[in-house]
C-alpha cells in the first residue's frame, strides 16, 4: 500500500512542480484582481466580484498548467481534457470559498486606507491574502484529483 501512494507524494513535493504551479498562480492573481477591481468600480459587492475574478483565474490558469506544469499528466484527447477541465472548476471549489472567506474577513473587518494615485487598492492587498490562503488547497487538490500526478495516467 505504502509502495502505491510513495510516487504521489513524491510528485506532490515536487519544488519544481509546485514552483512552476505558483508561477502559475501568479497570473491568475493578475487575472482575479482585475476582474474584482473591475466589477468593484462598476459597483459590483465585493463577494460576486471575487467570484467572478476567481473563474476568470480558474479558466486561465488551467489553461497554462494544462500545457506547462502538468504536461506530462493525464491522458490525451479533447474528452480527457474536458473531464481534467471540469475536475479542476470542482477542485478549486474548495480554494476558492477559502481565498474568498479570507478575502471577504479581511476586506470587511479591517480599516485600511491603501490608496495609489487616488484609488483605494485596499481589495488588492485583502484579495492577494485569500489567494495564497486557497493556494495549498489547490496545489494539493488539483495535483491529486485533477492531473492524477504519481499515477501514471
Amino acid at each position: 500500500m505504502l509502495d502505491a501512494i510513495r510516487p504521489r507524494i513524491r510528485a506532490l513535493l515536487s519544488g519544481v512542480r509546485f514552483g512552476q504551479f505558483a508561477s502559475v498562480g501568479a497570473v491568475g492573481a493578475v487575472c482575479d484582481n482585475a476582474v474584482l477591481g473591475t466589477l468593484l468600480q462598476f459597483g459590483v459587492a465585493p463577494e460576486p466580484a471575487k467570484l467572478a475574478g476567481a473563474e476568470t483565474a480558474i479558466i486561465v490558469m488551467f489553461l497554462i498548467n494544462e500545457r506547462w506544469t502538468f504536461a506530462e499528466e493525464g491522458a490525451p484527447g479533447a474528452g480527457p481534457l474536458l473531464r481534467r477541465f471540469l475536475t479542476s472548476n470542482l477542485v478549486r471549489a474548495g480554494g476558492v470559498l477559502v481565498a474568498t472567506a479570507v478575502f471577504s474577513q479581511v476586506y470587511r473587518n479591517f480599516d485600511v486606507t491603501l490608496g495609489l494615485f487616488g484609488v483605494d487598492l485596499w481589495f488588492l492587498a485583502a484579495n492577494l491574502v485569500g489567494i495564497l490562503a486557497g493556494m495549498v488547497v489547490n496545489y494539493i487538490a488539483e495535483s491529486l484529483f485533477t492531473w492524477q500526478v504519481g499515477t501514471g495516467r
